[in-house]
């Protein structure tokens, strides 16, 4: 029984930081309840959006909510890995090299405009965030638990910008397209922001105990076998589209959704599972997830974008389509 009140009063919690995070942050509940997703499940998140949508105050304000080191990194053409990681610094007091880390030694992380820094930048960010460490000299760090990275991309200027590879964007867990706030959202935002007196303090509402005991409370959520299946057959259907009778996606897709595409929905769904109070999974959390896990694993040809057919559309039409327990 006691083991119950403790999952239920950890469920309180995440609806805590939530309500608090609402004090400062107006309408961004679905990137609110994203970056919740990664940081519960081990995964990261690309966001894309324009600019002004708050996507640096969200990320910054929800260290404050859990109590977590923050660190925010402009990525510019001129950046080097050492600017991430770190390096080897000589010291003359001692005579000898020291470690000086770089900011990735934080929680949470914003990467802020990822396609603006070159390849080799990206490359350590992104091994950083799949091996969980990092090599300086000839010494390896273990980064902090919890580690979140929440990377951004700027839709509209692509001048002077360097595309992240498939393969690289395969290893964020989501990515999230932020959109305009609604008229009353936008409304509220622009009360609060041009009233210069108003600051609202966030508290802290998790530490790392809890998110590491939300972490193993969320992988005892079950799934059925029906729906791992499931899951399977929706990444399969963006492989073999032909197979499942998709004649018209078959012509349009490209590449398929990679086998991470299959853990990524199966963990955001048992999270969503959780955030809604349940122990076990329904249909409803692997489609509401299976867009955000999708939209960057599936590459469209040129026909597609000839007869202006979005990844999203096709993402629709495999949800629609594929049957489960088929």
């Amino acid at each position: 029984m006691a083991e119950v009140q403790s999952s239920l009063q950890l469920q309180r919690k995440i609806k805590q930081v939530l309500a608090e995070m609402g004090q400062v942050i107006v309408g961004q509940e679905r990137l609110l309840d994203r970056l919740l997703v990664g940081l519960f499940t081990g995964g990261h998140i690309l966001l894309e959006g324009v600019p002004g949508l708050a996507k640096t105050l969200t990320i910054n304000t929800l260290a404050k909510v859990l109590s977590l080191d923050f660190q925010r990194i402009q990525f510019t053409p001129d950046l080097l890995p050492a600017d991430l990681i770190g390096t080897m610094i000589y010291d003359r007091r001692l005579d000898d090299f020291r470690v000086k880390k770089g900011p990735l030694f934080a929680n949470l992380i914003l990467a802020d405009e990822i396609n603006r820094a070159p390849a080799k930048v990206q490359s350590a960010l992104l091994e950083a965030m799949q091996e969980k460490q990092v090599t300086i000299g000839d010494e390896t760090f273990p980064l902090d638990k919890p580690f979140l990275v929440m990377a951004t991309q700027n839709p509209v200027e692509q001048e002077g910008t360097f595309p992240l590879p498939e393969a690289q964007v395969d290893r964020f867990m989501l990515k999230v397209f932020v959109d305009y706030l609604e008229k009353p959202q936008e409304l509220e935002v622009m009360r609060r922001m041009a009233n210069m007196e108003y600051d609202y303090e966030v508290k802290a509402r998790l530490g790392k105990q809890d998110i590491f005991a939300i972490q193993h409370e969320i992988n005892r959520v079950n799934i059925s076998e029906t729906l791992e299946r499931y899951i399977i057959e929706l990444v399969f259907a963006t492989r073999r589209p032909l197979q499942y009778g998709l004649k018209d996606e078959a012509r349009y897709i490209q590449f398929g959704a990679s086998p991470r595409a299959s853990i990524a929905l199966n963990l955001g769904a048992k999270a969503l599972a959780y955030f809604d109070n349940r122990d076990y999974v329904l249909p409803e959390d692997i489609k509401e997830i299976a867009p955000d896990v999708l939209n960057h694993r599936i590459l469209l040809n040129y026909e597609a974008e000839a007869d202006s057919i979005t990844t999203p559309q096709v993402i629709d039409t495999i949800l629609r389509r594929v049957a489960i327990g088929r």
